[in-house]
């Protein structure tokens, strides 16, 4: 196929206002991801937008397979739709006091 690109896993975008770090999510217009790399404001990055990743949660559990949502203000996932972005699902279940949760990215 001629007009085929790439996979998508990864799609290129330049880091916002405070760059990125790597490991870090980040809501690039619509689109949630995580940095591949490190990288200051304005320059090039690849975001990832697909796979499994150990993300910051906010205080509250997480039951196996539930939709998560990315909150901006705070930068951790949670399970609070109202004002965040739907960014994939739990992989595991996550009592109240975990700080982090495996989630699979499914923008």
């Amino acid at each position: 196929m001629r007009n085929f690109r790439h996979e998508g896993n990864t799609v290129p975008c330049s880091a916002p206002a405070g760059g990125v770090v790597s490991g870090g999510g980040y809501k690039i217009g619509d689109l949630f991801g995580v940095a591949a790399v490190t990288a200051p404001e304005g320059d090039p990055f690849e975001l990832a937008v697909a796979g499994v990743y150990t993300l910051p949660k906010a205080a509250g559990a997480i039951a196996q397979g539930a939709k998560v949502y990315w909150s901006a203000a705070n930068s951790n996932v949670t399970t609070t739709a109202s004002g965040n972005t739907l960014i994939g699902h739990a992989v595991g279940a996550y009592v109240d006091a975990a700080s982090e949760a495996d989630i699979r990215l499914s923008n």
